[in-house]
């Protein structure tokens, strides 16, 4: 499944609206820790593993396009 993702920096939350998945992190945007945190949330609401998360766009941008395998 791919999702549009949308993340916000300082605060924590999980919101899905629509076809759009709008994410909180509170880790810095520096070194990948930003991506790692969301892939993190996105694995644990869909209950998959971290493995079936991949970000296909998007790695330095806030908005995302994200694919979970099956």
């Amino acid at each position: 499944m791919i999702y549009k993702v949308q993340v916000e920096f300082y605060e924590e939350f999980f919101e899905i609206e629509n076809d759009k998945i709008i994410i909180g992190v509170k880790s810095k945007p520096v070194k990948g820790e930003a991506n790692k945190e969301v892939i993190k949330k996105i694995a644990k609401y869909f209950e998959v593993s971290t493995s079936q998360v991949q970000i296909k766009t998007g790695h330095k941008s806030k908005d995302k396009i994200i694919e979970i395998s099956q």
